[in-house]
């Protein structure tokens, strides 16, 4: 993990001393972007005698984004995002797909906020994964980003994001989840 995030700061910053300043992007039509990256992510069972007690690392990989450019500086989008973890033993993911709104404050700072389906199932390389729950729920995120490097219609950023989500376990109990993550953004409009 960590030799992946330097290697993507390298390839971040070796594109920023490589940009011409003198292009536009344009910004109309069709979206799709991808981010990779990593954070914390701290889960809590309404059965635990202390909330959020104890946060973990995790990847996130693939955070994605498909939508549409209402003009050149709103998108509407539908965007999948969520974070893997280990518990009891097992590797999880907390995911979501959600619904969402994309603003350009600036040039090359953007917002993003949305709302939807959360998901909590345990990861797809597990041995035992038809004998583990899979548990659904709400999310909400927060997000935002700097664009780096910008060609006609290629933008590579910098973001962050804020999601909470929560699920609805098979014992009648919920599991809430906050995850904060930093990344590199892949997009093309």
């Amino acid at each position: 993990m960590k030799n992946l995030l330097i290697f993507v700061f390298t390839f971040c910053t070796l594109l920023c001393y490589g940009q011409n300043e003198t292009n536009h992007i344009e910004r109309k039509g069709f979206v799709i972007g991808f981010g990779i990256g990593g954070g914390a992510i701290s889960i809590s069972d309404s059965d635990q005698a202390m909330p959020f007690d104890e946060a973990q690392a995790g990847g996130s990989f693939p955070n994605l984004k498909v939508g549409w450019m209402v003009n050149d500086r709103l998108a509407i989008l539908g965007m999948y995002a969520g974070m893997g973890y280990a518990y009891e033993d097992n590797d999880r993911s907390f995911d979501a797909f959600m619904p969402s709104v994309q603003y350009w404050v600036k040039d090359r700072w953007w917002v993003n906020a949305g709302a939807g389906l959360a998901m909590d199932f345990p990861a797809i390389y597990e041995d035992n994964i038809k004998n583990e729950d899979w548990n659904f729920g709400g999310a909400v995120a927060l997000s935002t980003g700097y664009e780096l490097v910008q060609k006609k219609r290629f933008a590579l950023d910098l973001q962050t994001q804020l999601q909470l989500g929560w699920t609805n376990l098979s014992n009648n109990k919920d599991r809430d989840v906050v995850i904060l993550s930093f990344g590199v953004g892949f997009n093309w409009y």
